[in-house]
Order: structure tokens, then sequence, then C-alpha cells
């Protein structure tokens, strides 16, 4: 059943995005991955997602906000039993100051990061979208500091860059119907995090990777 529907997602996702795929340094195997890219529109790990081959979507988990996805209904399902998504909270969570005498716990909300680690685990790669919100789908803002991050804690694992273009389109920001239109998911080469390499000179060389697949 779980099977039937992924091949549904697929097919929905190529047939409203277009689906051209194209691997510009990059080729598809079965090594830990994190797919970043351009975010423009909540199909965006949606279509990442399905424009790699059928093995590795089951072992490559996309990271999507809590609050937009785990919602009772059709959202919940999918990312939990088709797209076995890593579900983060996109607003901080205030946290309580209680005076250490009173022996009262402090609530703490988990690092990020470290759920997203955990969802990495020894065999899953990831689908993260730097910029950390939605764009215009014409400009590419600024990283932040997660992906550098990742790559720090977790340097054997490749980082590649992914520009979706048109998608913004396809499904607008603040509208709920998909429009059918031709868009791309171009991959390009792997890097990583360089030994000794500051955080910001890093983000700026991903963003960039990210820009030049525009180019193509």
């Amino acid at each position: 059943m779980r099977r039937a529907i992924a091949a549904g997602v697929v097919g929905l996702a190529r047939i409203l995005a277009g689906g051209s795929v194209r691997c510009l340094g990059c080729e598809f195997d079965s090594r830990q991955r994190i797919y970043f890219a351009n975010h423009t529109s909540h199909l965006d790990f949606v279509l990442v997602w399905s424009a790699l081959p059928r093995s590795l979507r089951a072992l490559t988990r996309p990271v999507a906000a809590k609050d937009y996805w785990d919602r009772a209904g059709l959202r919940r399902y999918l990312v939990a039993n088709v797209f076995n998504a890593v579900l983060v909270e996109r607003v901080a969570q205030t946290l309580l100051s209680v005076p250490a005498q009173t022996g009262v716990p402090v609530p703490h909300r988990k690092d990020p990061i470290e759920i997203l680690l955990e969802g990495l685990g020894e065999r899953h790669s990831l689908i993260i979208f730097p910029e950390g919100t939605r764009g215009n789908g014409v400009q590419l803002g600024p990283f932040r500091s997660g992906l550098y991050r990742l790559g720090k804690a977790r340097p054997d694992v490749e980082l590649v860059p992914v520009y979706i273009d048109n998608l913004n389109r396809v499904l607008p920001k603040g509208e709920f119907v998909p429009v059918p239109m031709l868009a791309s998911v171009s991959f390009g080469a792997p890097m990583r995090v360089e030994i000794g390499e500051e955080k910001d000179p890093f983000l700026e060389r991903a963003r960039s990777a990210i820009l030049e697949l525009r180019r193509w």
C-alpha cells in the first residue's frame, strides 16, 4: 500500500512540475548525503525526493516544517508513512526561566541540529533548505548556519547542492492548488566543509554552488 502511494506521489509530482532532472557533476548512489536546495514552495522537498531513483528515495528523509505537515489527515500520513520525513519546529518556543534555587527543572527545546543528526543516523540521507524560509523564486536568500553545523558534525557525509527551477509558479505562495508547469531539478557536485573553514565563507560557497546551477 505504501509503495503504491509513493509511486502515485512521484507520478503526480512529475506531472505537475514536469520533473526534468539533471545531474551536473553528481552521480546517484547509496552513500549518505545531505541534499541542500533553494526553497520556494511547500512542494520543494516532494520534487527533490521524487527526482531520486526509487532505491534512494527509501533512504532519503526530507526535512519539513512540523507546524505545516504534522496535521491530522493526509499530510501527516504522507510525511510519516511515505516520505519518512524529519519534522522540525520553525518557530522557537519560549523557554521558561526558573530560578535554580527552586529546584524546578527548566524546560528546554531540543536543538534542531540534534534532531537532524538523529534523522541522518548511519544510513539515511536528508533533504534540507538552508534559507530556512520560502523565497520568491528569483533571489536566493542568505543561508542559516544549520548546513555548516551538520557538515562539521558529520564530515563523512557529502553535501550536494540542488537547484529547483520554476516550482514557485507550480504552487505559488498562498495558493493550495498546484498548477501544471515545467520545472526542473539540478543536482551539483558534492562538497564538504573543509578543515579549518569558517562558517561564513562556507555558507557563501554553498550558496554559490546552487547559484552556479542556475546557469545551466
